[in-house]
């Protein structure tokens, strides 16, 4: 994963995938647009780079059939790493057999 990218290449990044998928569905920007329910400026933008908001983000992709993007983006945590090694299980030994005493007969 690259952590250098600055937040404006990131944004044109997903620009970039967000206009491969619409023309992978061979829709225009009017009609992307019109079946997700946003404004065609926001589609630009968004397919430009130059920033979007998450809700037109999410918008487009189940406009495109792609919401599958969403879950990728945060993976649901089952167990906390960090979690597991303070629960470790308590360590089981065997018990020492005790030796009777005197008292217990009396």
């Amino acid at each position: 994963m690259n952590t250098t990218k600055t937040l404006e290449e990131w944004e044109f990044e997903l620009g970039t995938q967000m206009r491969a998928l619409r023309l992978r569905a061979n829709l225009d920007q009017v009609s992307l647009a019109a079946r997700a329910g946003i404004g065609l400026t926001a589609i630009k933008n968004l397919e430009s780079g130059k920033g979007a908001t998450l809700k037109t983000l999410i918008k487009a992709l189940r406009a495109l059939d792609r919401a599958d993007w969403l879950a990728s983006l945060a993976p649901q945590v089952s167990i906390s790493p960090l979690r597991m090694l303070k629960t470790k299980p308590a360590r089981q030994r065997a018990s020492r057999k005790r030796a009777k005493d005197d008292s217990d007969n009396a």
